[in-house]
């Protein structure tokens, strides 16, 4: 924990002083801005850990309060300085390649006024990216097998994952992602993890967020609703985050296959943040995919979207979720640095698919920008349809 509050204030920190610098020379003509500058950007470093101090010390009111600007803040900074960064490769370029005692600079690459244009592409990106966060996408994807009894004329699997249901995801929010999940009619409901987030207590798990829970619980899927944990489910605290999954109906498969009627296996595997110590060991997951019958459709839950060499080709389809697309641009061209398998459904050199969710809502700042978030809908046909 000490080690990610260094890494997360340095980095954090860090974007702070080179988005301080930007702002301060671009705005010179303003007196005290750089004082307003310097004790805003402390606060805001710092808000991501009093609302988790907030959380914890049960001032929900409090915590609400500092988080909706300290998270819009960050989405902001962010996109801010991703623009600067930009901005700034091309106006040294330029002047790396054209030496100034021949050619005058345009004005649009000088360093003040492309930070004033990055200032001014942030704030509309932020406001757009503020609602592309509330609509909410239906992907459809079609997968055939011959393990589908050819008396079935579908099977219908709704996916969700990384709903981060807290501080910023509440009633009226989830009301609506709801709705859209009893327009497709699931038979099978999957939560791939992180379906809560912040700091929960057995109270909170079993009254506050009740009425959330109940409102999940609420929603019908002929063959069963179904969850893994995620590392957010870790974070909030591992016991009344399944309390609450299972209030919210879902039956919890940590580590464990369930036979469905129809010829349909659900083997689900828990985030690795819930056991440190069994990190990409693969005797767990390739004991449970050994025990099932070759001869079943096997629907694979892992929250990260990782395939080890040992599973491959074990399984007929993996759902994951975990790494939201990026959520934010440009962080959706990064994150395959860390995760190469990319959101949407890739089938594997083993001849299994796999589909990695966008997610359905947001971690940290509210905010999607290119990145929208998902809920997925897959059906599953009879080799005869195809």
């Amino acid at each position: 924990m000490f080690l990610f509050l260094i890494t997360f204030l340095s980095l954090y920190g860090g974007m702070h002083v080179y988005a301080f610098f930007k702002l301060r020379d671009a705005f010179r003509s303003i007196t005290h801005l750089s004082g307003f500058l310097i004790s805003w950007m402390i606060i805001m470093t710092f808000v991501p850990l009093l609302v988790r101090v907030a959380e914890q010390l049960r001032m929900e009111r409090t915590a609400l309060v500092i988080a909706w600007p300290g998270y819009l803040w960050m989405g902001f900074l962010f996109i801010f300085t991703s623009i600067l960064f930009f901005t700034d490769a091309v106006s040294y370029s330029y002047r790396f390649l054209i030496p100034h005692s021949s050619i005058r600079l345009p004005e649009f690459i000088s360093l003040t006024t492309s930070s004033r244009i990055a200032l001014l592409l942030a704030s509309v990106a932020s406001i757009y990216a503020c609602i592309e966060a509330g609509r909410i996408r239906t992907d459809h994807v079609v997968i055939t097998s011959p393990k589908i009894l050819a008396s079935v004329s579908r099977i219908r699997i709704v996916q969700i994952s990384d709903l981060h249901i807290g501080l910023l995801l509440q009633k009226d929010r989830l009301k609506k992602i709801l709705e859209k999940i009893r327009e497709t009619e699931p038979d099978i409901l999957i939560s791939t993890g992180d379906l809560v987030d912040g700091k929960l207590n057995r109270e909170d798990a079993m009254s506050e967020l009740n009425p959330l829970a109940a409102l999940l619980a609420s929603v019908p899927a002929s063959s069963g609703k179904f969850a893994i944990i995620g590392n957010h489910e870790v974070y909030a605290g591992l016991s009344q985050s399944v309390d609450f999954s299972r209030a919210a109906g879902f039956t919890m498969l940590r580590n464990r296959s369930i036979s469905l009627a129809n010829n349909i296996t659900i083997t689900g595997i828990d985030d690795p943040a819930a056991n440190p110590q069994a990190h990409d060991n693969p005797l767990i997951e390739t004991a449970l995919l050994n025990s099932v019958s070759p001869e079943s459709f096997h629907l694979l839950l892992k929250h990260r979207p990782k395939i080890l060499p040992e599973s491959d080709g074990r399984f007929d389809l993996q759902l994951s979720g975990h790494v939201h697309g990026g959520q934010i641009f440009p962080f959706n061209l990064l994150v395959r640095l860390v995760h190469p398998i990319p959101c949407g459904t890739t089938i594997t050199k083993a001849g299994s698919h796999i589909h990695v969710s966008r997610g359905t809502g947001t971690w940290g700042p509210p905010m999607r920008l290119f990145v929208p978030p998902e809920i997925t809908v897959i059906d599953i046909l009879p080799a005869r349809n195809k």
